[in-house]
């Protein structure tokens, strides 16, 4: 794999990554949970300079994670798909939510953060390490 590219559900928006993810995660957190809707969120890191958008201009929500640093997630205005976050802390990698990749069929989780959270009923990967909180 050489990076990918993904586009929101009505077809607004489109992303490309020329890296390949650096980190795979599902996280069980409550934002990610809030924000997206499901149990868990599925993410990828990757650089920040290697993430572009190609098509179309995300609308953005900011809001303030529990160890202080900025959350920006950006998502398209239209059909209301998140597609990627930032975090003030780590300005150098961004998330992208894997459900918005156009080929995810490589995707396996690493890790399980913020595990400590997890919704009774949710199954985990025994194989990915499960982290009580985000590792540094």
């Amino acid at each position: 794999m050489a990076g990918f590219t993904a586009r929101c559900l009505c077809g607004d928006i489109t992303l490309e990554s020329t890296s390949d993810p650096s980190f795979q995660a599902n996280c069980h957190c409550d934002d990610c949970r809030r924000a997206g809707g499901g149990v868990y969120a599925s993410l990828v890191m990757v650089p920040a300079e290697a993430l572009s958008v190609t098509l179309g201009t995300p609308a953005s929500f900011s809001h303030e994670s529990d160890r202080g640093s900025t959350m920006t997630k950006y998502f398209c205005a239209k059909c209301g798909s998140q597609m990627f976050g930032a975090n003030s802390g780590t300005p150098e990698r961004r998330a992208v939510r894997v459900g918005v990749i156009d080929d995810a069929s490589w995707f396996k989780p690493m890790a399980n953060v913020f595990a400590k959270r997890k919704l009774p009923s949710t199954i985990m990967d025994e194989d990915a390490k499960a982290f009580d909180e985000m590792p540094s």
